[in-house]
């Protein structure tokens, strides 16, 4: 058997249990989770059969299957990015209003003389 076939494959089965147990301790939450859970996936796919790898590669018209890799890594990385962004922003709107009520409160609080 190929090392490198087996190293990938347990890096890849490392991978998907660390999720799936972070997911468990409620320490990743579900809705995050997802792209997680598919991209680990995806890699013990691609680590256990090396045919379904060269299929994916020559439906989408890559000449050196490898590639594949570094491309799915690369759109992952894109995808988590944006959608933490988004995450950010909402949190960064929340936050504003949340001061912006703290401050409102402490002027009915001023007012009333306490």
């Amino acid at each position: 058997m190929d090392i490198l076939l087996v190293f990938s494959t347990i890096i890849s089965l490392v991978i998907l249990v660390s999720v799936v147990e972070l997911i468990r301790r409620n320490r990743l939450k579900e809705k995050y989770s997802i792209l997680w859970l598919v991209s680990s996936f995806l890699m013990l796919c691609f680590s256990v059969s090396r045919d379904f790898l060269h299929d994916v590669s020559s439906i989408i018209g890559i000449k050196y299957p490898p590639s594949l890799i570094f491309l799915a890594g690369f759109l992952f990385l894109i995808i988590i990015n944006i959608h933490f962004s988004s995450v950010v922003s909402e949190l960064a709107d929340k936050n504003r209003t949340l001061s912006q009520e703290i401050a409102l409160l402490k002027q009915e609080l001023k007012e009333k003389g306490h």
